[in-house]
């Protein structure tokens, strides 16, 4: 059975075709820099297994555009799906299993797009594409609230009036749940613990959202996103934490009302805000280093992206207790060393210590970059959402067809061997 994963990013379509039972990888890729102009043209890396990793620079305005570049690139390579599988940011409470994709449940998922305005309303715009153009192939979601559902109540309760938080299920959620949940169990394994017995801080910092999260025996204990996505890290075009009063003092402020507060608050502000001229923050990193560019905003743009994550990371530390690991991952995470050296400097007093000269290094991931003084180890993982999302696929279908033949059974109707 080949399963494709679409990973919907708020600026980003990540996609794995994967053959099972055996898990293998027929072809791969990330659309990057989706929607928002950036000062980078978009593009499409796409790999087919044994060859060479391609790049394909295309307008893509939104995700459904994407998605058909993605499989015009696949039916070139004679490669076919037989199911899909999307990774659903915001399930709210309606949704904590995988669960397939039809009219009713597409219909209240659009329910919740107020709940993640960057998020949902992409991935569901790639559902009824996929709808539309293969309405023979199942579709099934997978909710990245999930690995979040330890977090102890005094974490997940917002101070607020009981009765407002039970009427409207107004609590924090968090996010990004299945990337910090892979990474974690492949730290583990690199590390050789049970994952039950790992305690880490898991950076996950995307070219679009953000988010930091504690975890302590194998279970998530916080999350730096909340009710929404919005809340926590600057990230590409949010703002992350700000005042309440901010908000409210906003609606008044701005003609459009609760429109005009989401657009500015969720699609421009953030790194995009801060510089005034990209919504990437690998662009305001080599503006800001370059000599010949003398602008403050873009200096300070960069600064706070980084104060952001390492106010968070020094708070986490101290909820995780003894931390074996910090984990950094996804596009920033992954491959931009000199975000990883900033946030960790200075942090010798919490047993992190850089090696710089390792982190620099180009080799293949995962690998560690501490230093051998380190107490806590500093793991550079590549995260891999998608295979985790088509294992959750690939188990339901099947858990799907042995109730099946088990039904037939149980009525006297022996499957047929073929």
């Amino acid at each position: 059975m080949n399963i494709l994963v679409f990973n919907c990013g708020s600026s980003s379509l990540k996609y794995r075709l994967i053959a099972f039972p055996a898990e293998e990888e027929l072809a791969a890729g990330e659309a990057q820099r989706v929607g928002p102009s950036t000062a980078e043209r978009p593009r499409i890396y796409h790999t087919v297994s044994g060859h060479a990793k391609q790049v394909y620079y295309v307008d893509m305005p939104d995700h459904g555009t994407a998605f058909r570049e993605v499989m015009h690139l696949l039916k070139i390579a004679g490669l076919e799906p037989d199911a899909l599988g999307h990774r659903a940011v915001h399930g709210g409470s309606l949704f904590t299993q995988p669960t397939h994709m039809n009219k009713a449940t597409i219909k209240q998922l659009e329910g919740l797009n107020k709940l993640a305005p960057l998020h949902n309303p992409p991935t569901l715009n790639l559902i009824h594409s996929c709808s539309r153009e293969y309405p023979e192939l199942p579709q099934i979601a997978v909710f990245d609230t999930a690995f979040h559902a330890t977090i102890p109540e005094e974490a997940y309760t917002y101070a607020i009036p009981k009765q407002l938080r039970q009427r409207y299920g107004l609590r924090k959620y968090g996010f990004h749940g299945t990337s910090h949940q892979y990474v974690v169990k492949e730290a583990a394994r690199i590390m050789k613990k049970p994952p039950a017995e790992l305690s880490a801080v898991s950076c996950h910092l995307g070219s679009g959202g953000a988010s930091l999260c504690a975890v302590k025996n194998g279970r998530s204990m916080d999350n730096t996103m909340g009710y929404s996505p919005l809340q926590g890290l600057i990230m590409s075009t949010r703002c992350g934490d700000i005042d309440p009063a901010l908000t409210l003092s906003l609606m008044t402020s701005l003609s459009g009302g609760e429109a005009a507060v989401e657009q500015v608050l969720n699609r421009k502000s953030g790194v995009l805000g801060l510089s005034g001229i990209s919504g990437d923050i690998r662009d305001v990193l080599a503006e800001s280093t370059d000599p010949s560019v003398d602008d403050p905003a873009i200096r300070d743009a960069a600064s706070a992206y980084i104060w952001r994550i390492r106010k968070y990371l020094g708070a986490y530390l101290a909820v995780v207790g003894t931390a074996d690991a910090l984990i950094f991952t996804d596009t920033i995470g992954e491959q931009v060393a000199a975000v990883r050296e900033q946030v960790c400097r200075g942090l010798r007093c919490f047993g992190v210590e850089l090696n710089e000269v390792k982190n620099r290094e180009k080799m293949p991931l995962p690998r560690d970059v501490a230093s051998d003084n380190s107490h806590i180890r500093i793991l550079v993982i590549q995260t891999n959402e998608e295979l985790a999302i088509a294992r959750q696929v690939y188990q339901t279908l099947q858990s799907e067809l042995t109730a099946s033949i088990d039904q037939k059974k149980e009525f006297g109707h022996e499957p047929v061997s073929t």
